[in-house]
């Protein structure tokens, strides 16, 4: 069966989807594609420009994503081995979507913490 035939039902925990919605909500992985959006970059670059993100986390997440096809990297034999890391189009398809929801985040982060406090100040403790 051609996968373009296929029904996926990404609710369902089976369903191939469900993975790749999980890996693809990762925090890590929108920081990563967002910040390769611009263009491509070495890992060193990569590290400096996401905050908080270890050397190892940063290694699994480019790994993962080049497993995925979301971005290639580009080997360059010099001394030192230089290293890019860029997008693919398929990379680029989710950049546009996963920049989308970051940039919301950062618009509306006052509007959301406005709201938690609300909530908190009202004693919400029943579901």
């Amino acid at each position: 069966m051609a996968a373009s035939s296929r029904a996926y039902v990404s609710a369902t925990r089976s369903c191939p989807t469900n993975q790749l919605l999980d890996r693809i909500s990762d925090k890590w992985v929108s920081l990563v594609v967002a910040a390769l959006s611009t263009g491509p970059m070495r890992y060193s670059d990569l590290g400096r420009k996401i905050a908080g993100v270890s050397p190892k986390m940063l290694t699994q997440t480019l790994r993962t994503l080049e497993r995925d096809g979301i971005l290639t990297r580009s080997v360059t034999p010099s001394v030192p081995v230089r290293v890019d890391y860029e997008l693919t189009p398929l990379g680029s398809s989710l950049a546009t979507l996963l920049t989308a929801v970051k940039d919301w985040a950062e618009t509306n982060f006052d509007e959301v913490h406005a709201a938690r406090e609300r909530y908190d100040t009202d004693g919400q403790d029943t579901p």
